[in-house]
């Protein structure tokens, strides 16, 4: 019997104190991630600075999964606050166990997750300005990666792996040996890759064109999942701090300054660079990134499409709709999403077991119900199977 249940696109495990040292080269201990204790506390060091990404990296009491529900729908109780709303649990067995997890999907209801992490979004920020300590940390990460879950652990957990664009062939070769593991999927940073000393380099630059053709002919599609990007630095220039933590007091400027922007500008690159003009095969997808960018960048891009149609290798709006697939936030207007981009490129995803997602991921369907039964199964099951290869 076909399996119908669910795939969620967006799925995490906590991380254990070694997954980034583990098999981390000693020739970069203290230049990757170190856990020193600090004070009674435990810290995370990066790059030999002590990084608030994740303020326990212990993950043990961590936030109960979708605790933060009222305050992303904008329906805070009076007199509660995003703090007063966060609630804490044990660590669960299936927050690090795969086998623990499977039995979680069957309780859930779900077919299979992909798998993203928590701390590792934070990485390669955290070490922009040292790339062969940028390359030799994300490889150590996979490799610990592969020991703990593996790339898709009885075809129903896949686990993805993060790879650097900072080195092209330090990129290239580390794509082909997970892919040579049976990776599904790469993440890949939403950000411009670093280039010292302090410069960038886009997302379509011609040097990333054999990692985009390697993952094109294998049909391996790339993850740009919402971590640290490094536009803090454009809220510090308004007075926010220029570091993403993990706590402190809201500076609603500084969110609205950086908001979406990060992915809104990495899929601009990915486009108006002609990556999908060169390699056609290749796609893509945001993950908890949400989709309100989506409506303004094809609103740009067609402005400046007709403008000057010559900085352009194609229609930029079919380039997109064609390779991009969006998994929205739950609280988004998910069919003016179906209505841009088609119901086939649009994703479900949890971010379970996040205290910002859902506790019970098939509540997703319920926001949903709106939609009619085709649409609904796209999202909830056939796009991701598809974007996936299952």
């Amino acid at each position: 019997m076909t399996d119908t249940r669910p795939i969620d696109i967006d799925n995490h495990y906590y991380e254990p104190l070694d997954a980034c040292t583990r098999h981390l080269d000693p020739a970069f201990a203290t230049r990757g991630v170190q856990i020193m204790q600090k004070g009674r506390r435990l810290a995370v060091v990066i790059g030999e600075k002590v990084s608030h990404f994740v303020p326990n990296p212990t993950f043990d009491p961590v936030t109960k999964p979708g605790c933060l529900d009222l305050y992303f729908r904008g329906q805070i109780p009076e007199g509660q606050s995003r703090k007063t709303l966060l609630q804490v649990e044990p660590l669960q067995p299936e927050y690090r166990d795969r086998d623990a997890r499977i039995a979680r999907l069957d309780e859930q209801g779900l077919a299979a997750a992909v798998m993203l992490p928590t701390l590792g979004v934070g990485l390669e920020q955290a070490l922009c300005e040292d790339i062969p300590a940028t390359v030799a940390q994300l490889h150590a990460f996979n490799r610990w990666l592969e020991d703990d879950w593996g790339y898709a652990y009885q075809n129903r957990i896949y686990a993805v792996p993060m790879i650097s664009l900072a080195d092209p062939e330090a990129a290239i070769a580390e794509v082909e040996r997970v892919l040579a593991l049976g990776a599904r999927m790469v993440h890949v940073r939403p950000a411009p890759v670093p280039v010292p000393p302090g410069e960038g380099r886009s997302l379509g630059h011609p040097a990333h064109d054999p990692v985009w053709a390697r993952l094109a002919e294998a049909r391996v599609p790339v993850a740009f999942h919402l971590g640290d990007s490094g536009y803090h630095q454009m809220a510090a220039m308004w007075g926010g701090s220029a570091t993403l933590e993990a706590f402190g007091r809201t500076n609603v400027l500084a969110k609205v300054v950086v908001g979406d922007r990060a992915i809104h500008d990495a899929m601009a690159s990915m486009v108006i660079d002609g990556v999908f003009t060169r390699h056609p095969a290749l796609r893509v997808a945001s993950i908890e990134n949400g989709a309100g960018w989506v409506k303004p960048l094809l609103k740009i891009m067609k402005k400046y499409a007709n403008q000057s149609p010559e900085g352009f290798s194609g229609d930029p709006i079919e380039a997109f709709t064609e390779h991009v697939f969006v998994a929205p936030y739950y609280e988004d207007d998910i069919e003016e999403l179906v209505n841009l981009i088609g119901a086939e490129r649009v994703l479900f995803g949890s971010d379970w077991p996040h205290a910002e997602g859902l506790a019970d991921p098939l509540q997703f369907e319920k926001e949903i119900s709106y939609l009619d039964a085709t649409t609904r199964q796209k999202i909830m099951r056939t796009n991701a199977a598809e974007l996936l290869g299952l």
